[in-house]
């Protein structure tokens, strides 16, 4: 491992100064960046370790909830108030990583973690996320994992968060502190599709720091659920997930959400399958049609078809389960 140096701020203005630097990183779990670091993926001159700041609560807000970017993601998962009001996110964070992982890797960490593409992570291999201008060893390599929405030429490579697909089905919105300011984004807007420059994972600028996450209030709370589809039980990342979220009145769907991980170089929210869901009834038929709607503009790599026919059947299953069928 590279040689670094190490600070640790004792106020935020003092992150933000020390962050304005060239060749710094943020840490505080370190569940991501150490790992990367270890490998050569990553090689930063200065780590700023941000756990003196006070950002780790989670709190009611007028309009919903705040949780701050040092949060656990073991905290917000067993959080009363995520449990309750919020029961999709819990379900994303306890299918995600393993406990011990859970227990240091914090909100805003998880939304920067990388792409576990394994051409990203040898330093052997072409990768124009690691290396721009490389090439992607992935197109022609063996891509099972990859993605099947929203690729490039450039890169194929998947998001690997769950947290990341609820916080995007409920709309979250992303809190950011830079030495100009504060500025809110929508969490769908926070990652970003590869295009000519897939080394730029989000919209966060080098010398921003994320504050915390706010939710708003839904009507989702009772008709929610979390599928993650993956090789094995536990620890594993998602072949395909799905966060679907339903209001649903006399049988009749008011409001709908959805988002898959798994398939693109983001949260893939699906907003067309939602609009369909609106007004019709809340019944598998429903859901069958919504996931074939989802899978328009679809594609497959050499070794990734089968995300073709899980994508919509996983959407279903999970439809079916948010709406108490099974």
């Amino acid at each position: 491992m590279k040689q670094f140096q190490y600070v640790r701020p004792a106020n935020q203005q003092g992150v933000l100064a020390a962050i304005a630097q060239p060749g710094t990183k943020i840490i505080a779990g370190g569940s991501n960046l150490v790992d990367l670091m270890k490998h050569g993926v990553m090689t930063p001159d200065k780590l700023v370790d941000i756990n003196k700041l006070p950002l780790r609560n989670i709190s009611g807000i007028s309009n919903g909830l705040h949780i701050g970017a040092l949060a656990l993601n073991s905290q917000v998962a067993e959080d009363q108030q995520v449990k309750t009001k919020f029961p999709l996110l819990s379900q994303a964070l306890n299918a995600g990583a393993s406990a011990q992982l859970r227990n240091m890797a914090t909100v805003g960490g998880n939304m920067m973690q990388r792409t576990r593409c394994p051409y990203f992570y040898d330093t052997a291999m072409p990768c124009n996320k690691r290396a721009p201008g490389t090439g992607c060893g992935a197109k022609e390599g063996f891509n099972r994992m990859h993605a099947i929405f929203g690729f490039s030429d450039k890169c194929i490579a998947v998001h690997p968060s769950d947290m990341c697909v609820a916080l995007a089905a409920l709309d979250a919105t992303v809190l950011i502190q830079g030495r100009k300011g504060t500025r809110h984004l929508k969490f769908a807007d926070f990652h970003r599709l590869p295009g000519t420059t897939p080394e730029l994972d989000n919209n966060l600028a080098k010398d921003e720091l994320i504050t915390g996450v706010e939710i708003p209030n839904n009507n989702f709370a009772q008709h929610s659920y979390y599928l993650k589809v993956r090789d094995r039980a536990s620890y594993a990342f998602a072949l395909i997930s799905v966060a679907a979220a339903l209001d649903i009145q006399n049988g009749i769907i008011k409001d709908a959400r959805l988002a898959m991980g798994g398939v693109a170089h983001k949260p893939w929210r699906l907003t067309a399958a939602e609009q369909l869901l609106k007004g019709k009834p809340a019944t598998v038929a429903s859901f069958e049609q919504a996931a074939q709607v989802a899978m328009q503009g679809a594609k497959a790599f050499k070794d990734n078809a089968f995300k073709l026919q899980m994508a919509p059947a996983s959407i279903t299953e999970a439809l079916t389960h948010a709406a108490g069928l099974v």
